[in-house]
């Protein structure tokens, strides 16, 4: 073989190793693109296992055992368990003397030094001592009977006419009917817990389908009262709001609260838009505060407070992350610890409103400039997150500037944490009726409370018989 042909031999066998090697890189690449795709998606479902109520917008209640700091180990003092000496004890105090139903005096009948009989004589420093019991309770029924008399002239029988302002209309009172409604849409048990409770605590006996009637009746009765609540609520200059799912029948609905010092209503609508919670508010005034959700963008940002405890979950979730997200997620957190100790310093009557605004302007700016290098990082899940925040920049800092505007939306989800556990053990409700009973009662309860107002009077006043023209009660008129 002469050289020529062995060179051309030697460059083919070179060629096909090139195209060999680009094929390796190209698989190469392919490879490495692949194992980024799936550590990616490794770290999401990590991030997704990892989620709690520190660090999402989990309730507490979802949190797995084990969820949470893990305790420190106490050192051993020798100290017995309890109380120890010096500690602030409690104890139950007495009832006054003009509250007790029975007094029994007991007097000594003879001197204990010389055996002289001994006068019964009132003594104002007596010891005192109190047992306390239930009457055996029972219903009280009353029976109407309209009695049919034969005349002694023409034997014609005459039967009593039925009178509608003596009869009462319903079966059960108003009582009666407000502790059934009581049970169950206040303490959340169940009808057949109610029916059950009904006859071993009071004796009477009620059918299921009775309670379910009640439930509509009190619903109607309290429905002015609740209006008159909504209308308190939307009227607020500060008013804090959130929103959960709520199940009607297996079908996913939404349950919003609206809240503020003196009131509080729940509504059920059917779903969590935008267009849905406007026709809700109605009027848009006042400071809303509540989290980012994208439906409330109808309100202005500059009438807005931002939550800052779901900023913190937030940047909790950053820093838990790997990478350039871990970091800014740390940063972030100092700065929020700090503005909360600033907050806990005005609330403590430590430091004034403008010491608090002073404070808080260079965090404003650290905070601000951080989130936008964050945005400028281009960081998957960090950079859109930090971007939607610097999006509600206007409503970040509403709290450092107006009077009675909290930084946390704790309030709102305070109050709808008893609907969120009534949720979980009853699955949302069945019907539409049972969502205006369930919304109503709920209001009428968190509202009566924050007006010290008696929940089992107001919905026995509700129901009561009312002269033709006499409005319904007020949960806001003086008691």
């Amino acid at each position: 073989m002469d050289v020529r042909a062995e060179n051309e031999q030697l460059r083919a066998i070179v060629a096909a190793k090139d195209v060999e090697l680009v094929a390796e890189r190209g698989r190469r690449v392919e490879l490495e693109a692949q194992v980024a795709k799936l550590a990616e998606a490794v770290r999401e479902l990590r991030a997704l296992l990892d989620r709690n109520s520190s660090n999402s917008n989990k309730p507490p209640s979802s949190d797995p055992p084990g969820t949470g700091a893990t305790p420190s180990k106490k050192k051993l003092t020798g100290r017995r368990r309890g109380g120890q000496k010096g500690h602030r004890g409690s104890y139950r105090v007495q009832q006054p003397s003009e509250k007790v139903d029975e007094v029994m005096d007991l007097f000594p009948p003879e001197c204990a030094s010389c055996w002289t009989s001994l006068r019964p004589i009132s003594d104002p420093l007596a010891k005192r001592y109190q047992f306390t019991e239930l009457n055996p309770t029972r219903a009280h029924t009353t029976e109407y009977r309209r009695h049919s008399v034969c005349c002694p002239e023409c034997g014609f029988k005459t039967r009593a006419a039925y009178d509608e302002a003596v009869i009462p209309r319903f079966v059960f009172g108003p009582r009666l009917s407000a502790v059934v409604a009581m049970l169950t849409g206040v303490y959340h048990l169940s009808r057949r817990q109610t029916v059950r409770l009904l006859w071993e605590l009071l004796g009477v006996r009620m059918s299921l389908g009775s309670v379910s009637a009640i439930e509509k009746r009190v619903s109607e009765f309290v429905a002015p009262a609740v209006d008159e609540a909504w209308e308190k609520a939307r009227e607020a200059l500060v008013k804090h709001t959130d929103g959960t799912s709520w199940l009607r029948a297996g079908v996913m609905l939404s349950l919003w609260t609206l809240a503020t010092t003196a009131v509080t209503v729940f509504k059920i609508v059917a779903n969590g838009q935008g267009e849905t919670l406007k026709k809700l508010f109605v009027t848009f005034g006042g400071v809303l505060v509540s989290d980012r959700a994208t439906a409330l963008k109808f309100w202005a940002m500059y009438r807005r407070q931002i939550c800052w405890a779901h900023l913190l979950r937030k940047f909790v979730a950053f820093s838990e992350r790997d990478g350039p997200a871990s970091a800014i997620g740390k940063e972030l957190l100092e700065y929020a610890s700090l503005l909360f100790d600033y907050w806990s310093r005005f609330r403590g009557g430590q430091m004034d409103r403008a010491t608090l605004a002073a404070r808080l302007a260079p965090v404003r700016r650290q905070v601000e400039a951080l989130l936008e290098r964050a945005v400028a990082a281009n960081v998957r899940g960090l950079s859109g997150s930090c971007e939607d925040i610097l999006e509600h920049r206007a409503a970040l800092w509403t709290f450092v500037e107006r009077e009675d505007v909290e930084p946390t939306n704790n309030h709102a989800e305070r109050e709808l944490r008893a609907f969120v556990m009534w949720r979980r053990r009853s699955f949302g409700t069945q019907s539409e009726r049972g969502e205006r009973f369930a919304e109503r009662l709920m209001t009428i309860a968190h509202t009566a409370r924050k007006q010290s107002r008696d929940v089992l009077a107001f919905l026995v006043a509700c129901g009561a018989p009312r002269p033709t023209g006499v409005i319904a009660p007020s949960l806001f008129a003086q008691a």
